[in-house]
C-alpha cells in the first residue's frame, strides 16, 4: 500500500481553489481520483482530507463503537459525520475550500502545506504548522515512547 508522506507547500488562489501535489494524487485509488471527504480536525487548526474508502471505513469503526440508542452517541456521530463536506477534484487537480475552511486553518496569506498522515493527509496554514510542530526533543521522546509500547 502506498502512503501519503512528507510535505508539499502550495497557494490557494483567490477563489480558494489549491492544487493537490501530483504525489498525492497518484496515490488516490481508481474510481476516488475525483473527489475526497474533509473535515475540519477535532483538535488542531487544520483541514484533514480523506480517500473515499479511508473516511468509509473510519465512519463504519466509528459508528461500531456507538450505541445507537444513545442520545450522546448519536449526537457525536452527528456532529462527526455533519462537519465533513465533499470536495470535487477538477480535471486540474485542484479542489476548492470555502472562505470558511480557510479562515477556521488560518490561511490568510494563501501560503498552504500538504502534510502526509498515512492513509489521509491534512492542509495546514504554514505558519500554525511551524509554530504546531514538536520540538525535538519532546518529538524524539513520545516517539521512543510509542514504539516502545510494542
Amino acid at each position: 500500500m502506498s502512503t501519503f508522506i512528507g510535505k508539499y507547500e502550495a497557494k490557494a488562489d483567490v477563489k480558494g481553489r489549491i492544487f493537490i501535489p501530483s504525489n498525492y494524487r497518484k496515490l488516490l485509488p481508481d474510481g476516488e481520483k475525483e473527489r475526497v471527504v474533509m473535515r475540519k480536525d477535532a483538535e488542531n487548526d487544520c483541514l484533514i482530507v480523506f480517500p473515499e474508502h479511508v473516511w468509509n471505513e473510519m465512519v463504519q469503526d466509528l459508528k461500531t463503537n456507538l450505541d445507537e440508542w444513545n442520545p450522546e452517541d448519536q449526537m457525536l456521530l452527528m456532529q462527526f459525520v455533519s462537519d465533513a463536506e465533499w470536495l470535487d477534484i477538477d480535471s486540474q487537480g485542484r479542489i476548492l475550500l470555502s472562505k470558511k475552511n480557510l479562515q477556521a486553518i488560518g490561511i490568510d496569506n494563501a501560503e498552504v502545506l500538504f502534510v502526509g498522515m498515512i492513509d489521509r493527509f491534512a492542509l495546514w496554514s504554514k505558519n500554525r504548522y511551524e509554530q504546531t510542530r514538536m520540538q525535538a526533543t519532546d518529538f524524539s521522546r513520545m516517539l521512543k515512547q510509542k514504539m516502545m509500547k510494542k
